[in-house]
Protein backbone atom coordinates (compact mmCIF):
# COMPACT_ATOMS: atom_id res chain seq x y z
CA UNK A 1 0.00 0.00 0.00
CA UNK A 2 1.42 3.02 -0.80
CA UNK A 3 1.78 6.30 1.59
CA UNK A 4 0.43 9.63 0.32
CA UNK A 5 3.47 12.15 0.37
CA UNK A 6 1.16 15.04 1.34
CA UNK A 7 0.31 12.89 4.82
CA UNK A 8 0.11 15.16 7.91
CA UNK A 9 2.80 13.07 9.80
CA UNK A 10 4.81 13.69 13.19
CA UNK A 11 7.85 12.12 13.96
CA UNK A 12 10.07 11.30 16.94
CA UNK A 13 13.58 9.97 18.07
CA UNK A 14 12.31 8.77 21.84
CA UNK A 15 10.15 11.52 23.31
CA UNK A 16 12.48 14.08 21.09
CA UNK A 17 9.99 15.51 18.61
CA UNK A 18 12.10 15.70 15.07
CA UNK A 19 9.60 16.39 12.38
CA UNK A 20 5.74 17.60 12.37
CA UNK A 21 4.67 18.31 8.65
CA UNK A 22 3.32 16.83 5.55
CA UNK A 23 5.42 13.71 4.86
CA UNK A 24 7.32 14.67 1.68
CA UNK A 25 8.50 17.24 3.63
CA UNK A 26 9.13 16.03 6.96
CA UNK A 27 11.37 13.03 4.92
CA UNK A 28 15.14 14.62 4.99
CA UNK A 29 14.77 14.72 8.88
CA UNK A 30 13.03 11.43 9.10
CA UNK A 31 15.74 10.02 6.56
CA UNK A 32 18.42 11.50 8.55
CA UNK A 33 17.30 10.33 12.06
CA UNK A 34 17.49 6.84 10.67
CA UNK A 35 20.82 7.11 8.75
CA UNK A 36 22.01 7.79 11.98
CA UNK A 37 20.62 4.70 13.51
CA UNK A 38 18.34 6.81 15.70
CA UNK A 39 15.21 4.49 14.50
CA UNK A 40 12.37 7.54 13.98
CA UNK A 41 8.92 6.78 15.07
CA UNK A 42 6.59 8.35 12.41
CA UNK A 43 2.81 9.25 13.26
CA UNK A 44 0.18 9.92 11.21
CA UNK A 45 -1.25 13.26 12.74
CA UNK A 46 -5.24 12.07 12.49
CA UNK A 47 -5.88 9.03 12.71
CA UNK A 48 -2.80 8.08 15.31
CA UNK A 49 -1.73 5.17 13.41
CA UNK A 50 2.68 4.25 13.13
CA UNK A 51 3.38 4.90 9.50
CA UNK A 52 5.67 2.37 8.15
CA UNK A 53 8.49 3.96 5.79
CA UNK A 54 10.74 2.21 3.23
CA UNK A 55 13.54 4.47 4.43
CA UNK A 56 16.30 2.76 1.89
CA UNK A 57 18.65 4.59 -0.05
CA UNK A 58 18.87 8.45 -0.25
CA UNK A 59 16.05 10.74 0.55
CA UNK A 60 14.84 11.09 -2.71
CA UNK A 61 14.69 7.06 -3.74
CA UNK A 62 12.74 7.07 -0.26
CA UNK A 63 10.64 10.07 -1.49
CA UNK A 64 10.65 8.28 -5.08
CA UNK A 65 8.77 5.68 -3.19
CA UNK A 66 5.93 7.56 -1.61
CA UNK A 67 2.56 7.86 -3.24
CA UNK A 68 0.78 10.73 -4.79
CA UNK A 69 -0.75 13.78 -3.15
CA UNK A 70 -4.55 12.85 -2.24
CA UNK A 71 -5.75 15.78 -4.48
CA UNK A 72 -9.19 16.46 -3.89
CA UNK A 73 -10.79 16.75 -7.88
CA UNK A 74 -11.43 19.71 -9.18
CA UNK A 75 -15.39 20.59 -9.85
CA UNK A 76 -15.95 22.13 -13.38
CA UNK A 77 -19.03 22.92 -14.81
CA UNK A 78 -21.89 21.12 -15.09
CA UNK A 79 -23.25 17.96 -13.31
CA UNK A 80 -21.29 16.54 -10.47
CA UNK A 81 -19.85 12.72 -10.97
CA UNK A 82 -21.42 11.29 -7.80
CA UNK A 83 -19.75 7.86 -7.82
CA UNK A 84 -23.38 6.16 -7.51
CA UNK A 85 -22.98 2.21 -6.70
CA UNK A 86 -25.89 0.67 -7.69
CA UNK A 87 -26.94 -2.09 -4.39
CA UNK A 88 -30.13 -4.02 -3.13
CA UNK A 89 -31.94 -2.74 -0.46
CA UNK A 90 -34.90 -4.65 1.42
CA UNK A 91 -37.65 -2.48 2.55
CA UNK A 92 -41.31 -3.28 3.86
CA UNK A 93 -43.78 -2.40 1.51
CA UNK A 94 -44.76 0.84 3.32
CA UNK A 95 -41.57 2.02 3.20
CA UNK A 96 -41.34 1.57 -0.80
CA UNK A 97 -44.55 3.80 -0.78
CA UNK A 98 -43.53 6.41 1.70
CA UNK A 99 -40.14 6.44 -0.32
CA UNK A 100 -42.01 6.22 -3.59
CA UNK A 101 -44.08 9.15 -2.92
CA UNK A 102 -41.10 11.72 -1.85
CA UNK A 103 -39.87 14.41 -4.41
CA UNK A 104 -36.84 13.19 -6.93
CA UNK A 105 -38.44 9.58 -5.69
CA UNK A 106 -36.52 6.51 -3.65
CA UNK A 107 -33.28 7.14 -4.17
CA UNK A 108 -32.95 10.71 -3.68
CA UNK A 109 -34.99 10.22 -0.47
CA UNK A 110 -32.83 7.78 0.88
CA UNK A 111 -29.75 9.63 -0.13
CA UNK A 112 -31.48 12.79 1.50
CA UNK A 113 -31.75 10.54 5.20
CA UNK A 114 -28.36 9.05 4.51
CA UNK A 115 -26.55 12.54 4.76
CA UNK A 116 -28.67 13.64 7.43
CA UNK A 117 -27.85 10.79 9.69
CA UNK A 118 -24.32 11.35 8.62
CA UNK A 119 -24.25 15.32 9.54
CA UNK A 120 -26.33 14.28 13.05
CA UNK A 121 -23.46 11.64 13.74
CA UNK A 122 -20.53 14.42 12.81
CA UNK A 123 -19.38 15.53 16.41
CA UNK A 124 -19.82 11.81 17.80
CA UNK A 125 -17.91 10.78 15.09
CA UNK A 126 -15.28 13.02 15.56
CA UNK A 127 -14.53 12.63 19.21
CA UNK A 128 -14.74 8.61 19.17
CA UNK A 129 -12.17 8.99 15.80
CA UNK A 130 -10.17 12.14 17.84
CA UNK A 131 -9.82 9.85 21.18
CA UNK A 132 -8.63 6.92 19.08
CA UNK A 133 -6.27 8.42 17.66
CA UNK A 134 -5.00 9.49 21.11
CA UNK A 135 -5.03 6.43 22.39
CA UNK A 136 -2.78 5.01 19.68
CA UNK A 137 -0.15 7.87 20.05
CA UNK A 138 0.39 7.94 23.77
CA UNK A 139 0.25 3.60 23.95
CA UNK A 140 3.15 4.23 21.45
CA UNK A 141 4.88 7.10 23.44
CA UNK A 142 3.75 7.56 26.84
CA UNK A 143 2.90 4.18 27.97
CA UNK A 144 6.18 3.84 29.87
CA UNK A 145 5.86 8.08 31.22
CA UNK A 146 4.13 9.15 34.34
CA UNK A 147 -0.04 9.50 34.89
CA UNK A 148 -0.36 7.54 31.55
CA UNK A 149 -2.78 5.71 33.08
CA UNK A 150 -4.65 8.33 34.44
CA UNK A 151 -4.19 10.95 30.65
CA UNK A 152 -5.65 7.70 28.96
CA UNK A 153 -8.87 7.20 31.69
CA UNK A 154 -9.69 11.15 31.39
CA UNK A 155 -9.26 11.14 27.56
CA UNK A 156 -11.95 8.07 27.40
CA UNK A 157 -13.82 10.20 30.57
CA UNK A 158 -14.24 13.31 28.06
CA UNK A 159 -12.27 15.07 31.00
CA UNK A 160 -10.65 17.76 29.14
CA UNK A 161 -8.71 19.21 32.60
CA UNK A 162 -7.79 16.60 34.20
CA UNK A 163 -6.29 15.45 30.51
CA UNK A 164 -4.14 18.28 30.48
CA UNK A 165 -2.96 17.96 34.19
CA UNK A 166 -2.34 14.71 33.46
CA UNK A 167 0.01 14.89 30.70
CA UNK A 168 1.74 18.29 31.65
CA UNK A 169 4.81 16.53 32.95
CA UNK A 170 5.41 14.67 30.00
CA UNK A 171 8.17 15.60 27.14
CA UNK A 172 6.86 18.86 25.52
CA UNK A 173 7.15 17.14 22.13
CA UNK A 174 4.92 14.34 23.37
CA UNK A 175 2.26 16.29 25.24
CA UNK A 176 1.53 18.66 22.70
CA UNK A 177 0.94 15.98 20.18
CA UNK A 178 -1.10 14.10 22.60
CA UNK A 179 -3.06 17.15 23.28
CA UNK A 180 -3.01 18.21 19.42
CA UNK A 181 -4.51 14.50 18.52
CA UNK A 182 -7.09 14.77 22.00
CA UNK A 183 -8.52 18.44 21.15
CA UNK A 184 -11.36 16.83 18.78
CA UNK A 185 -12.78 14.48 21.37
CA UNK A 186 -14.22 17.15 23.81
CA UNK A 187 -17.17 18.43 23.07
CA UNK A 188 -17.62 22.35 22.28
CA UNK A 189 -13.80 22.42 22.18
CA UNK A 190 -12.54 21.90 25.38
CA UNK A 191 -14.92 22.33 27.87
Amino acid sequence: MSIPSDLPVVAFVGARRIARDRLDRALPAIHAAAAAGEGPLVFDRVDGRVVDLDLRGDVAAARARLGPALVEARRGPGRPKLGVTPREVTLLPRHWDWLAAQPGGASVALRKLVEAQMKAAEGPDRARRSKEAAYRFMTAMAGDLPNYEEATRMLFAGDWTAFDAAVEAWPEGVRDVAREMAAGAWRNGMS
